[in-house]
């Protein structure tokens, strides 16, 4: 992950919450006021979110002591704590709250991907994100998702070319679409063309598809048309696969499955912080 983009995003998100200034904090804490509090699982899953914890709360101020007790991956217990922070009351409060949510998201990211990943181990299929991430946020999410054990689709419309429906529809055909591409491309840059139909997957093969998408395909249909791809082309499944229907997808015979839900309607995990007293503060 890029920490120094991560620094300049979590600026961004401080901005948005202070506005002016912290107004509670500032009316009742000195800023010689310090104190301490700890961050703690109020549900288990997979914790992400160690650079967050430790550049957020350090920006708030240089004079913060982070201890995060937890790597990225790890899986941990409710009630386990995975960071204590130490410094001026004003500072913690400030950070709280940005930080607790990017972690929580990031976490349950995480933790959803390596439930999925684990519902197909030993099928040899590997399970990426999507571009439905949340606007802002598209690093964070995909850092989680790799955290949890999944992979990365395309990051954004710059590194690779993915020819959906429209582009088709407005190109004329998938033949005319990847011949227009490759003219154009450089050798490092992969093509994948979407297609719904035995017609399409002729096609896009015929056109030299790098990648082939079988969108909203029954598992069924992709199984039988997976033998009718060569060995050198990937194929990918997309397209409406839920928790219940990933078990048949993995069966298919397909390289990938792409799953939107990873991101655009996971859960956040429960994370909470609790003041320590009486702990030396």
């Amino acid at each position: 992950m890029n920490k120094m983009k991560l620094k300049s995003m979590l600026e961004t998100f401080y901005l948005e919450d202070l506005g002016d200034g912290d107004v509670s904090s500032e009316i009742l804490f000195s800023k010689s006021d310090e104190g301490s509090f700890s961050l703690f699982m109020k549900e288990q899953g997979v914790f992400c979110g160690r650079d967050v914890i430790e550049i957020g709360f350090s920006l708030m101020d240089p004079k913060v002591d982070v201890q995060v007790f937890a790597a990225d991956g790890d899986w941990v217990e409710a009630g386990q704590f995975i960071a204590e922070i130490r410094g001026p009351m004003g500072a913690l409060l400030q950070g709280e709250r940005v930080v607790l949510n990017l972690i929580q998201r990031m976490s349950g990211i995480a933790t959803a991907t390596y439930r999925a990943v684990e519902q197909v181990k030993g099928t040899g299929v590997r399970l990426c994100d999507t571009r439905k991430t949340t606007p802002g946020l598209r690093m964070l999410e995909k850092y989680a998702v790799r955290t949890g054990g999944g992979f990365n689709h395309r990051n954004g419309l710059y590194d690779a070319v993915m020819l959906k429906d429209n582009h088709i529809s407005f190109a004329g055909s998938i033949t005319g679409a990847v011949k227009q591409v490759k003219r154009q491309i450089g050798h490092m840059v992969k093509v994948e063309v979407e297609i719904e139909t035995k017609e399409q997957l002729l096609e896009a093969i015929d056109a030299g598809a790098d990648v082939i998408m079988f969108d909203n395909c029954t598992p069924s249909t992709i199984k039988e048309w997976v033998p009718l791809v060569p060995l050198h082309i990937v194929t990918e499944a997309s397209g409406g696969i839920t928790r219940e229907s990933l078990q048949a997808y993995a069966g298919s015979g397909v390289h990938y499955i792409s799953l939107g839900y990873l991101t655009h309607s996971v859960k956040s995990l429960d994370i909470s912080a609790r003041v320590r007293i009486g702990k030396g503060v």
